[in-house]
């Protein structure tokens, strides 16, 4: 008997989660394994938001709030614009989810029809794609390599524009290449999208405040205003609060897209936690100040990580200007041999390799629409990002010295 509907057949698991599961069975085996695959801080979430978790539950908001958000996180939320963005929003343009993945996922499945296009520059999340795919639409990937910092250009995109072009997915800073758009790169995207009435443009801004180069963070909101009406705004208190086990996430846009988003979102989850939507009203209302050690921490990682890459043979890695990962391109070692025989023919065989001969588990670039590359999460301990380092290097060394004999 066949339980999947053809839909289901377009997607597939998450490549970070099963490589993460992977590394977790390995670990229950006995391997010491580093996993550097999956994208979550590992800070604990601030205590004055965890107390405000436990008020909530004390004062007995326990129970349904509206699908989509309670009054008091919408307020926040449009406080939150207004204090870093510069944007002001109404509470009917604001609605509030099962993380940023649902809010994405609702717009996409409120506005596509069957066989709509959604431009994606890639490297992309792993997650978009398919939430086109299931909505109907038809994912039009971008590539977008180390040669234009990863970051889509007015060129690029207007030359993949078709009149079957509903959206356009950026995302600034972006997992997994931690690039980031200046004003001045979104404004003349924003310049092409003038010329595309039909084309509305997702603007996932989920690592808005985890930023440390030479880039500060612009919204797409901010950068291009007369866009407003067309623009979904995507973000969360998951990655800048470490709050990714509790599950709100947020979007701003039109009224119109954020009654049709909560449609979708009444019939299927209807309202998030309502515990965890007092905790991020705390995380966006109360002090700040808990997020700047984090970043200073990220940063610090960073420079660490890629000063480890730059001195592998082989590896060419950007420097990124947010978020928590990097991304090298690896094509030098596709084509090598592995000691044990094996020919490392892609980017998910050096993943793999990594994984079973230096116990670091990293994602492939396949996974994110752009190979060869790696991503490597730094979301862990300076310590354990040292020792993962040198596992790498003595790895890809072998694969290099066996090329050549």
């Amino acid at each position: 008997m066949e339980f999947q509907a053809e839909r289901i057949k377009l997607i597939k698991a998450s490549p970070s989660m099963a490589i993460s599961l992977q590394a977790r069975k390995m670990r229950q085996e006995g391997a010491d394994v580093i996993d550097l695959s999956l994208g979550e801080p590992d800070f604990d979430t601030p205590a004055h938001i965890v107390e405000a978790a436990y008020r909530a539950m004390c004062a007995g908001q326990t129970r349904y709030t509206a699908a989509d958000g309670t009054p008091e996180l919408k307020a926040a939320v449009a406080r939150k614009f207004q204090r870093d963005n510069g944007l002001i929003f109404a509470p009917d343009e604001i609605s509030v989810a099962n993380g940023a993945k649902q809010s994405i996922f609702n717009g996409l499945f409120a506005t596509l029809e069957p066989g709509d296009e959604v431009l994606i520059p890639a490297p992309f999340w792993v997650s978009y794609s398919d939430m086109v795919s299931l909505a109907g639409g038809v994912p039009r990937i971008v590539p977008c390599g180390i040669e234009s910092d990863f970051l889509l250009t007015p060129e690029s995109f207007e030359q993949h524009l078709t009149p079957r072009t509903r959206w356009v997915i950026l995302n600034s800073p972006s997992n997994p290449s931690g690039a980031v758009y200046d004003r001045g790169q979104l404004g003349a995207l924003g310049e092409v999208l003038l010329k595309h009435p039909r084309v509305l443009v997702l603007s996932d801004e989920i690592y808005e405040h985890i930023t440390y180069g030479a880039v500060p963070f612009v919204s797409f909101g901010a950068a291009c205003p007369a866009l407003r009406g067309r623009t979904l705004i995507v973000n969360g208190v998951s990655k800048t609060y470490a709050m990714t086990g509790w599950r709100i996430g947020y979007a701003a846009g039109p009224k119109a897209l954020m009654v049709a988003m909560g449609k979708i979102q009444s019939q299927s989850t209807s309202n998030p936690c309502s515990v965890a939507q007092a905790a991020a009203v705390e995380a966006l209302n109360g002090p700040q100040d808990c997020v700047a050690p984090m970043v200073a921490e990220y940063r610090s990682r960073s420079t660490r990580v890629l000063e480890a890459l730059s001195r592998i043979p082989g590896l060419r890695t950007a420097q990124p200007q947010g978020a928590f990962y990097a991304y090298p391109h690896c094509g030098s070692f596709i084509g090598t041999r592995a000691p044990d025989g094996q020919t490392i023919s892609n980017d998910a065989d050096l993943a793999a390799y990594l994984l079973r001969i230096g116990h670091v588990a990293t994602v492939p670039g396949v996974a994110f629409g752009l190979s060869p590359y790696l991503r490597l999460s730094f979301a862990t301990s300076q310590a354990v990002l040292d020792d993962a380092m040198e596992r790498i290097q003595r790895a890809l060394a072998d694969l290099r010295q066996d090329a050549h004999m």
